[in-house]
Parts: structure tokens; C-alpha cells; sequence
């Protein structure tokens, strides 16, 4: 007697393992068997054994199972049915051989699928809605399989940190930073058109498109027309095309008439002639001279006294830092200075400056979101830091995080491999830790509690030392 298996809509995995479990159990092979997403009389789960034993499998069969469930392919359950049931029965070793026709096709749908995710975790793209101070985000996707369960996994850990959902016609994923929700099918009117980051990413991907390297096959093969309309850069591209050889005509024009690249040698050594002859002078030197990255409203300057005991050096300045010309005051600062209290640190008798004079960022709307600084920026800036440590004098250098390292030892410098007391160039007596940064960025409150309670112990370590340098000193 035929048998009728019905599963939900979808991607519907568990139901069909118990199925398959069952019907090899009672010995029903797959010709007696029809399967379908409707609610037929004869609905399977009612008279599956509660006991059906799970089904040693070759490892190869296992293999198919997840990724093609989630194929369109009606057939799809019969096909796996049938290659579970071959190998149960004589033959092993099936799933391994390609060349066999219902392997040959499971392989297929098996690419399709693969095809699907990365599609998809290509190019999806979030839009900010509701309130900006909540920052929550969502997007449409059009998933061509029954993936979006399989993906799940994927965005909540890419996207942890965010309240993010993604809609597509299949239904619905909710992320709140704790718990995942799926949800019914949505349509693209639940998804804003755009929203203020995508002008500055417009202007963005317009000024790194390359005319000299257009290949729209390539481009298409790539990123297939069918995503176009979720990306915001996808409007630009036709123009760009169109621009493409004249663009690459002017790009030549100009070849000939670039200037040469500066040497960091000779301007460490034209900073080196000025020679100012106090902290005062090397600051007033410094906050005349223009950033290296356009866009900072001005040098923020180290602070604190000479003579200071112990020295933090950190990256760069943030946004609140830039707008005050003070350092360490926004968020970053605000960790570092409870911590350093209660290590016993006083901020008035140490001295605090960044490796990087002036604030680099991109814009998104309104905000300024920071950019860390490249090996050559940090470099640039190491001239200033050494003659500023130079007149500062500290008996105690703390590199808080890698680019205050790499200013520190000329080197990149894994920080949390290398966490710990450390000897900068002359001989220095230092120590490298995290930034303070770095804790605002875990999202876990539990990591985020113990990398806290490290970065106290680091400071009371530090503390320690500064204690016995200056006791040595003394005697």
C-alpha cells in the first residue's frame, strides 16, 4: 500500500529525518512512498513508530541531506529517500559515486544551495530604521531555496552586536542581541529604500571604482542582475560603465604627471632640523601642522605632567576627543579612567597621549565613525610621540593597544600574545595591554564583565611597577 508523507512548506529537516527513520524501520521502500508539503490523508507522523532508531548512515549520505532539503525541488524528499535507502541496501558506498544519476543530480542541488547562502550572505544589505538612537536594521532578500534557517547561524554571528531583521518572501529573521525569532514572509514595502549611510557609501564605492578594470560579464557573473535592486551601489554601475573609457583615457593623461611618493626617511629628518626645544614648542609645532588624513578638526595633544611617573599611550583621538581637543574623554576614556582608579592610578600625575595626533574617520550621515590608522599613518607620527616621551621623561611607558605598540617598538605587536610587561626601543620600561575600546566592543556583558576585571589587574600591574621603578630610582 502506497504511503503519503506530508511535511510543512519549507526547509522542514526534523520531520523528514523522523519520517525517513520510520519508514526504513517498517521496511517501506521508496516506491511505495509519496511525499508533498499538503495535509493528504495518511499523514506520516500519525502513524510513525515514537521509537523509530536513528539511521547509521555513511557520512557521504549524511552529507546531502541538510543542504538539499532546503532545495525548491518537490522531489527533493523522494530523491534523499531513495539515496538513504539504496545505501541502507547493498550500497554503501553510493553517495561516492558521482557518476550513479540520482547522485549526479543530489550533487546538483546540492551546488545550488551553496550557490544560494553565498549569495545571500554576499548580498544582503541593512537599512537603519525607526529611531537612529536604537539602531535597529532590517533587509530584503529574495533567496531563490527554502535557506533561510540554514543562514541563520551565519548573521547572528557576523551581526551580533546589532538589532537587525531580514525579510524575504519565505519568511522572516529577527535578531535582538540575545535571541533569535523567525518570523512569517514579508514583502519589499517592509524594507525602507534607503536610508542616510548609503549616499556616503554611494560616493564611496564611486571614488574606488576602478575604470581601468571594467569587465561586466565578470561583474554580472559575480553579482547577478536579480540582487541589483538591494544594493545601493548597483544605481551607479551603469554610469560607470558608460564613463568607463574616458575615465581610464584621463587616468593615462595623468600617469605622467603624479607626484612622487614621500619619503618618510627625509621627513623624519626635516622634523628632526626643527628641533623645538621644549614640550610647549614640539606642541605648538605639532597642532600647526596639518593631518595626515584630511578631515580631523585639529591635533589633539597629550596632557598631563612632566616628570609623570607612568605614560598611556593610545591609537588616535575619537570624535568627543577631536571636538575637544582633549584626550581620552569619550567612551574609551570614561572605562579607562574608572579603571585606573580603582587600580590606584591617579590621571592627574600620569601622563596621557595617543601615537596618532588627529582623528580619522568616514562619515555615515551625521556620524563619524572611526577608522583604525595604517602602519605608514602610525609611522608618520612616531617622531612626535619619541621626542614628546623624550621631554616627558616617564619611568614607565604603557602601550595601550597594537598601534601604540607598533608607534612604541616600530614592529606590529600581537597585543594580547605579548599582554604584559614589554622593553620599548632604548630600553624603555613599558607595558601592553588593550585598548579600553576594545571592551566596549565585546557585546557579550559577561566577556565584556572579565575582560573589565583583566584590564584592572593589567593597571594594578602597573602600578606595581611604577612603584618599584621609583624605588629604585631612589636608592
Amino acid at each position: 500500500m502506497a504511503r503519503h508523507i506530508a511535511l510543512r512548506e519549507g526547509a522542514d529537516l526534523d520531520s523528514f529525518r523522523q519520517a525517513a527513520r520510520g519508514l526504513v524501520a517498517e521496511g517501506v521502500p521508496p516506491e511505495a512512498v509519496t511525499w508533498g508539503s499538503d495535509a493528504a490523508p495518511g499523514l506520516f507522523a500519525a502513524e510513525a513508530p515514537a521509537d523509530a532508531p536513528p539511521l547509521a548512515l555513511p557520512r557521504a549520505v549524511a552529507e546531502f541531506i541538510q543542504p538539499v532539503v532546503c532545495h525548491r525541488d518537490p522531489e527533493r524528499y523522494g530523491l534523499l529517500y531513495g539515496l538513504i535507502w539504496r545505501s541502507l541496501h547493498g550500497e554503501r558506498a553510493l553517495a561516492e559515486v558521482s557518476s550513479d544519476p540520482l547522485v549526479h543530480r543530489l550533487e546538483r542541488m546540492r551546488k545550488a544551495i551553496r550557490r544560494d547562502l553565498h549569495k545571500m550572505h554576499a548580498f544582503v544589505r541593512f537599512r537603519q530604521v525607526g529611531d537612529p538612537a536604537e539602531e535597529r536594521f532590517t533587509a530584503w532578500f529574495e533567496p531563490e531555496h527554502f535557506i533561510l534557517e540554514a543562514t541563520a547561524d551565519f548573521f547572528v554571528e557576523r551581526f551580533r552586536a546589532l538589532r537587525w531583521s531580514i525579510v524575504t518572501p519565505i519568511g522572516s529573521l529577527h535578531w535582538d542581541r540575545e535571541a533569535l525569532r523567525f518570523g512569517p514572509p514579508g514583502t519589499r514595502a517592509d524594507v525602507p529604500e534607503s536610508d542616510a549611510f548609503e549616499e556616503g557609501w554611494r560616493g564611496y564605492y564611486a571614488s574606488i571604482f576602478n575604470p581601468a578594470r571594467v569587465n561586466p560579464t565578470a561583474m554580472r557573473a559575480e553579482m547577478p542582475k536579480k540582487y541589483w535592486h538591494n544594493m545601493p551601489e548597483a544605481a551607479l554601475i551603469p554610469d560607470l560603465i558608460r564613463e568607463a573609457p574616458a575615465r581610464t583615457r584621463e587616468m593615462i593623461a595623468k600617469q605622467a604627471a603624479l607626484p612622487k611618493r614621500r619619503d618618510p626617511a627625509r621627513a623624519v629628518e626635516k622634523m628632526a632640523r626643527q628641533a623645538p626645544p621644549t614640550l610647549a614648542a614640539l606642541n605648538a609645532l605639532i597642532a600647526a601642522t596639518d593631518p595626515l588624513v584630511p578631515g580631523a578638526t585639529r591635533a589633539v595633544l597629550g596632557e598631563g605632567p612632566e616628570g609623570a611617573t607612568i605614560a598611556f599611550v593610545g591609537e588616535q583621538p575619537g570624535d568627543q576627543e577631536d571636538l575637544a581637543g582633549r584626550c581620552f574623554i569619550g567612551p574609551a576614556g570614561q572605562v579607562l579612567d574608572r579603571a585606573m582608579q580603582e587600580a590606584g592610578i591617579d590621571r592627574a600625575r600620569s601622563y596621557l597621549t595617543n601615537a596618532v595626533k588627529h582623528f580619522k574617520f568616514v562619515q555615515q550621515g551625521k556620524r563619524r565613525i572611526h577608522q583604525s590608522p595604517t602602519t605608514g599613518e602610525v609611522k608618520h607620527y612616531r617622531w612626535w610621540l619619541k621626542q614628546e616621551l623624550d621631554f616627558v621623561k616617564p619611568k614607565l611607558v604603557v602601550a595601550l593597544g597594537g598601534s601604540a605598540a607598533l608607534a612604541l617598538t616600530g614592529e606590529v605587536v600581537p597585543v594580547m600574545r605579548y599582554r604584559g610587561r614589554a622593553r620599548f626601543e632604548g630600553g624603555q620600561p613599558g607595558y601592553i595591554m588593550p585598548h579600553p575600546s576594545y571592551l566596549l566592543r565585546l557585546p557579550d556583558e559577561a566577556a565584556k564583565a572579565r575582560a573589565y576585571e583583566d584590564f584592572v589587574a593589567d593597571l594594578r600591574a602597573i602600578r606595581a611597577m611604577a612603584e618599584e621603578l621609583e624605588a629604585g630610582a631612589a636608592a
